[in-house]
């Protein structure tokens, strides 16, 4: 797990996840705008209770806003699947 990874890690932990996967796919992004800034690409799939009674668009800003200044930098791309338990 690199830095960035674990920061992201850490900052999902307030969403108190039963199931974390952070996939890195930058490599697949080489020569990107984004990539060539730094940016990572990155696809996300988090399951916790905090999602319950959300709608994805809910979901997706509560995770923006959790990551703040990553998305600005450090984050060039992030695909979500944000689920509530009972979405399994």
């Amino acid at each position: 797990m690199n830095e960035r990874e674990a920061k992201m890690r850490a900052l999902l932990a307030a969403f108190e996840p039963i199931q974390l996967e952070i996939i890195d796919e930058s490599h697949k992004h080489a020569g990107h705008a984004g990539a060539r800034d730094g940016g990572g690409h990155y696809v996300l799939r988090i399951v916790s209770a905090r999602f319950s009674g959300c709608n994805t668009v809910k979901r997706h800003r509560m995770i923006y806003s959790a990551f703040g200044e990553l998305m600005k930098r450090e984050i060039h791309a992030l695909t979500i699947q944000a689920l509530a338990p009972d979405e399994l």
